[in-house]
């Protein structure tokens, strides 16, 4: 069984007088795809929030084994990378020019060079369209550069906020296979998602989140076929109608 890397004991964030996340303690194993799911207003992106340090929390986190800071900016330094809701690419430069500016923690440019073209050979559409402005791409190629440009600050965990929302079926199914061959080539993955189904058969592991409270975990698999986590989140549809591991994105 792999390790943990990060280590959630009692967390607890409030906004002003509103606690919005109560005493949840999680393990994200490392090289595992570990997915939040639960409804909207649930609690999940305040949990990444609070591990990535832009909101303020109470309890124990440990990354590698010891204290996570919870400064912003030395977050990302330590290896733990967010890529926030809404993909807030920046229009106007083109796809390489945003690649690099994911890249401003490393100074070795040879190791730039090097995750350019390790983004390249993981999502080959953005190299077709290096030099294009990035506010013309379609909506799943400006989520595939959003998470493109995370994994340039060679990130050890990346923390995926809702990558499925506003995107087509079809293009949906393509960012989840990302996303898997992301945590193949090593990296770990954190997935809050609303997309319950996909989530839950794309992960290794899954937390079941509960206004601000932890209600229920286990094997995606498992969770899948759990009869509360069906009637609250799947309806009658719990089987995968796609298989992740099939087929290359293109």
């Amino acid at each position: 069984m792999a390790d943990n890397i990060i280590e959630i004991r009692d967390m607890k964030v409030k906004y002003g007088v509103h606690e919005a996340v109560h005493g949840v303690c999680m393990d994200i194993a490392e090289g595992a795809i570990t997915a939040i799911i639960g409804s909207n207003g649930a609690g999940k992106t305040t949990i990444i929030n609070a591990l990535s340090g832009t909101v303020r929390r109470e309890g124990e986190i440990h990354y590698k084994g010891k204290p996570l800071t919870p400064k912003a900016h030395r977050v990302v330094h330590e290896g733990i990378v967010q890529v926030p809701e809404g993909r807030r690419i920046f229009p106007g430069l083109s796809v390489e020019e945003n690649l690099l500016l994911g890249a401003y923690t490393i100074r070795d440019r040879k190791l730039i060079e090097k995750l350019l073209k390790d983004q390249f050979r993981i999502f080959p559409r953005l190299e077709e369209r290096r030099k294009q402005d990035a506010g013309t791409l379609s909506g799943g190629e400006q989520q595939m550069l959003a998470i493109s440009r995370g994994l340039m600050s060679n990130p050890r965990v990346l923390m995926l906020d809702e990558p499925s929302l506003g995107l087509a079926p079809v293009i949906v199914d393509d960012v989840f296979k990302h996303i898997q061959r992301i945590r193949d080539e090593g990296v770990t993955v954190i997935l809050v998602e609303q997309n319950a189904k996909k989530s839950l058969c794309t992960c290794d592991y899954s937390y079941v989140i509960e206004n601000g409270r932890k209600v229920m975990e286990g094997k995606g698999q498992d969770l899948l076929r759990n009869d509360e986590v069906n009637r609250v989140y799947l309806g009658a549809d719990r089987d995968c109608q796609w298989d992740p591991m099939q087929d290359t994105p293109q």
